[in-house]
């Protein structure tokens, strides 16, 4: 059973985990909304009739970012880089082994009780798919209103007008508050993923996915809503996603993601202009180009991902890559600058 609070005053709003705001957080010019440091999260791999643990998935692994606020990161990769538990580790439904998640510069290591529920105000996620992320026996009303009523932001009285007017923000009518999430389109179930976000007014939304499950011409909609909502409500993205073409539509920051590890990560106009990393430019071949008069060079990268639970020594993508010689086996290349805001991990490269 849900515990529901009613609204109360400005004094006993005030969190026992505040993230200091602007300037002030980021240390800089740019405030930076959130900051990933070295995060790591390892998986046991149990077997046998003890269940003893054999190994470790190693799903995240040393992974570095920040976005400014009020910009979107694109994080992109193949399926079981590790895209969707660095979501999940950010969010706070997987605790990390390892690392810091900073939002405005505070540390949401070990937060809990009233912190964690102020936190959850102010860090939303979008789930890939918009049905079974919504309670099928609740109707929109209530998965809407529900979190108003937790968090203290309106009473009761007021959850319908609430409701009305979220809905509204993601284009659809008040009268979808009485339906149930079977009695909806894939892209009306999204909307009111996306509504249930940006309901509490948080500072970021991480999207995982939110597209890969809609159909081809209700994706285009779903992205301008996204697109539009963070022009009007001042929201950060960290944008998760395995099609490169959706995420340089929406991101202001493309970083890449390979078998735990960020590989290359650059401002979107300087990536697609000038990608520098062996799987990057396989990943950017592999996008299709809307003129049948452009024949496009594809890269195709030999072999499979090797396994998480036992990766290659050195460079994690050494086994695939064309470059690759004994330093690349023998030593993992760092995560450095080799242009402004241009990071890369290649031995060959930059």
């Amino acid at each position: 059973m849900s515990e529901r609070a009613e609204p109360r005053g400005e004094a006993a709003l005030e969190p026992a985990w505040a993230p200091a705001s602007g300037r002030e957080a980021s240390g800089g010019l740019e405030a930076k909304c959130l900051e990933v440091r070295d995060l790591r999260k390892h998986f046991p791999v149990r077997k046998g009739i003890f269940l003893r643990t054999v190994g470790q998935v190693q799903a995240v692994d040393g992974v570095s970012f920040a976005i400014a606020r009020g910009s979107t990161l694109g994080l992109v990769g193949e399926s079981g880089c590790g895209k969707t538990t660095t979501a999940r580790l950010i969010v706070h439904l997987e605790q990390p082994d390892g690392g810091q998640v900073l939002i405005d510069g505070n540390d949401t290591a070990g937060i809990s009780g009233a912190a964690l529920r102020r936190f959850r105000t102010m860090v939303q996620m979008i789930f890939q798919d918009p049905y079974s992320s919504l309670n099928p026996h609740h109707t929109v009303r209530r998965i809407l209103g529900e979190p108003l009523l937790v968090h203290g932001l309106c009473t009761r009285a007021q959850v319908g007008e609430r409701v009305a007017a979220i809905l509204e923000r993601v284009n659809l009518s008040a009268d979808f508050a009485g339906r149930y999430p079977h009695e909806l389109s894939g892209g009306q179930r999204q909307r009111i993923g996306i509504a249930r976000a940006v309901a509490l007014q948080p500072r970021l939304i991480v999207c995982d996915e939110p597209v890969s499950a809609l159909d081809v011409s209700i994706r285009s909609q779903i992205l301008n809503l996204l697109l539009d909502l963070q022009e009007e409500l001042d929201l950060t993205y960290l944008f998760v996603a395995h099609d490169l073409a959706v995420v340089e539509h929406v991101s202001d920051v493309i970083a890449v993601m390979y078998l735990g590890k960020i590989v290359e990560s650059a401002p979107t106009d300087r990536f697609l202009a000038s990608t520098l990393h062996p799987y990057s430019e396989a990943l950017l071949s592999a996008v299709p180009v809307p003129d049948p008069r452009v024949r496009k060079q594809r890269t195709v990268l030999s072999g499979d991902v090797p396994s998480p639970l036992n990766p290659p020594s050195g460079c994690r993508f050494r086994t695939r890559c064309p470059l690759a010689n004994h330093r690349c086996a023998a030593e993992e290349p760092p995560l450095r600058e080799v242009a402004p805001n241009h990071l890369l991990a290649c031995h060959h490269r930059g």
